[in-house]
């Protein structure tokens, strides 16, 4: 589950750096940041429930 959660998060960072860097793709950069916030929010209440 860790790994997901890790790939996920690396997965949301291209994103959000894509979206900054391509003119007119600062929609990518706002999804890719609401992603990454939420994924690791659940990791670390998944990992804080065992």
């Amino acid at each position: 589950m860790l790994n997901l959660i890790l790939v996920l998060l690396a997965i949301w960072l291209v994103l959000s750096v894509i979206g900054l860097v391509v003119k007119g793709l600062f929609w990518l950069f706002v999804i890719g940041v609401v992603l990454f916030l939420a994924t690791a929010a659940w990791g670390w209440f998944q990992r804080a429930s065992r």
